[in-house]
């Protein structure tokens, strides 16, 4: 289930609001730029196929994300045992910005997008029908945990855009996921 806590970035561990329901999420998160949606559960397509599989049974919603803007996407899998995983968390993991939004939706599995704005943090816990936009330039890191479990549409218009800018703040150490 989705969740987001919000936390003043001064005191970790003291929450201000802890909330699973995808409106609140959505009202919470729309002050700092963010775009939260929970796409309903109308695509049935096996979270394993291929990616070209994937990528077409997702293909009207994403037409419609994409209306008006060159772009593409791309299927992201996570998944406990793979020897790549421990150096990919661990780049994102720091706070960083990127040069474009990064647009993503859960297809299943979940994962933290952490934000850090307006002297708050809030961490946004993502699962399977959540569509997320983290402006780009809004600081922020990602956490799928030690033992992922994801796949992940990644919206794009250009894939360099998705290199980290990290800011040199160490606040990530201080708000790991919850």
């Amino acid at each position: 289930m989705s969740r987001l806590v919000v936390t003043p970035d001064t005191t970790p561990g003291q929450p201000e609001l802890t909330t699973e329901d995808p409106d609140r999420i959505a009202q919470a998160l729309a002050p700092i730029g963010v775009r939260f949606e929970r796409w309903p559960d109308s695509v049935a397509v096996d979270p394993e196929a291929e990616s070209d599989a994937i990528l077409a049974a997702y293909r009207p919603h994403l037409d419609a994300l994409m209306a008006g803007r060159a772009g593409s996407a791309d299927v992201l899998r996570l998944r406990p045992g793979n020897a790549a995983y421990p150096a990919m968390r661990q780049k994102f993991l720091d706070e960083h910005i990127h040069t474009e939004d990064e647009v993503r939706f859960f297809i299943d599995g979940g994962g933290h997008f952490i934000l850090h704005a307006n002297g708050r943090v809030y961490d946004a816990y993502c699962t399977a029908n959540d569509l997320i936009s983290v402006p780009s330039g809004l600081k922020h890191w990602f956490d799928a945990g030690l033992q992922p479990h994801a796949t992940v549409l990644r919206i794009y218009t250009d894939s360099s855009g998705w290199t980290p800018h990290y800011t040199g703040d160490a606040i990530s150490a201080l708000f790991p996921a919850v």
